[in-house]
């Protein structure tokens, strides 16, 4: 029987059930020390920051605000996860525009859970030449399944390994709105799923 994906009252119900791992006001903290290391690591070196989306522009447009120095803003859309929470292949629907030859780039995401996007993003990115190549979290899972032990260079918040959502992460495209980081309540068998 195939599964159905979860609709505007499942993503209601979750939220109503969901733990709240950090609040509105842990977050936006989170964010202002996080700005507060980006801009001393890049404020004199004419950075490109690669938002990755859909994820990545909630944090990023919170980040954007913050930093008081002349930088450039791309995009890119990279996925493993399409609407679901088990990753596939890395699936590039969106190169980013702005050349990346000799620039100091920062990747902006929503979290690094296993870092399989995250690390063949980076790899494109040197690829096309950028002279750095770092990136910018706001969740960061503790876990150990992490590929190649990829680490983020600027992570806001750690949590466990749970299924969690809010400030861009989502709960199948829904829940990207809500106002700080939850995690989906796990079944009675303890299964609850991981997000990307």
């Amino acid at each position: 029987m195939p599964s159905v994906e979860p609709g505007p009252k499942d993503a209601a119900r979750i939220l109503r059930e969901a733990d709240c791992l950090h609040t509105t006001a842990e977050v936006e903290q989170a964010i202002n020390a996080l700005a507060a290391s980006v801009s001393q690591a890049y404020g004199s070196l004419n950075p490109l920051l690669l938002v990755v989306m859909t994820g990545g522009f909630v944090f990023a447009g919170q980040l954007l605000t913050r930093l008081n120095f002349p930088l450039q803003v791309d995009y890119l859309h990279a996925t493993r996860y399409r609407s679901g929470t088990q990753g596939h292949e890395v699936e590039w629907r969106v190169h980013p525009k702005i050349p990346l030859e000799g620039r100091h780039v920062l990747v902006i995401d929503d979290i690094l859970d296993e870092g399989h996007t995250l690390h063949a993003v980076l790899g494109n990115c040197r690829a096309a030449g950028a002279k750095s190549v770092k990136t910018a979290v706001l969740v960061e899972k503790h876990h150990d399944r992490k590929f190649l032990d990829i680490q983020a260079d600027f992570a806001g918040l750690a949590v466990a390994d749970r299924y969690v959502f809010g400030y861009g992460l989502d709960y199948h495209e829904y829940l990207r709105n809500a106002p700080g980081i939850y995690a989906v309540v796990e079944d009675e068998g303890g299964t609850g799923a991981s997000s990307a």
